[in-house]
């Protein structure tokens, strides 16, 4: 694949559609920072270990929403050789997260912490709930018209945070009722989603979906 040229590079529709990728990412870094800032922010005041590996997450996804910038940027929109370098970047992305969130799980259990409701984290991870999946799924189309597993491989993140926000919102509310586990739990499944989809990044495997 290294050198070659993607299918119809040139096509006005397949330009303009490596252009709205590229304008899906920038807008989704400018979510993310302020996503990431303020759920980080909530979960600390919370002791909460999913609510702030969601935070994390988002600066996962913001790695890979820079790497599908990149990848859509000058000469490199028509190279394939680019396209497979963000490929993998975007599979590597998902790897720092796993590793990240089973330790903090460890420490927080270790500590003895347990997640208290907050009204910030409530309200930030109801926009991701709402917000990222419609992202989420307008990248995996371009994606999917693109050839761009990169790119899908953003999208799939964007839908992976919006399912772990459901999660913590879960968890914030169940944790009233003694289910303090369901919070540390949340956290270790994104941990094994995010192995996952980064092995199926890696191998090219997110084009066929």
């Amino acid at each position: 694949m290294t050198g070659r040229t993607l299918p119809a590079p040139h096509d006005a529709g397949w330009l303009r559609d490596a252009r709205r990728a590229r304008t899906l990412s920038l807008a989704t870094l400018v979510w993310l920072g302020a996503e990431s800032v303020l759920g980080i922010a909530a979960g600390l005041g919370a002791h909460s270990v999913a609510l702030i590996g969601w935070g994390v997450t988002a600066l996962v996804e913001a790695a890979a929403s820079l790497i599908v910038v990149w990848r859509f940027t000058g000469a490199r929109t028509a190279s394939a050789h680019a396209e497979e370098r963000a490929r993998r970047a975007v599979a590597i992305s998902f790897w720092l997260l796993a590793p990240y969130l089973v330790l903090h799980v460890a420490h927080d259990l270790d500590a003895g912490h347990r997640a208290v409701p907050s009204t910030l984290g409530i309200v930030v991870t109801a926009a991701s709930v709402v917000g990222m999946p419609l992202l989420g799924t307008a990248k995996r189309r371009l994606g999917a018209r693109l050839g761009s597993a990169a790119t899908v491989g953003e999208g799939t993140q964007n839908l992976l945070c919006a399912a772990l926000a459901a999660g913590v919102l879960a968890g914030l509310a169940l944790n009233r009722a003694g289910w303090w586990w369901i919070d540390p739990a949340m956290a270790v499944l994104l941990a094994a989603v995010a192995a996952r989809e980064g092995r199926r990044a890696w191998r090219g495997g997110h084009c066929c979906h």
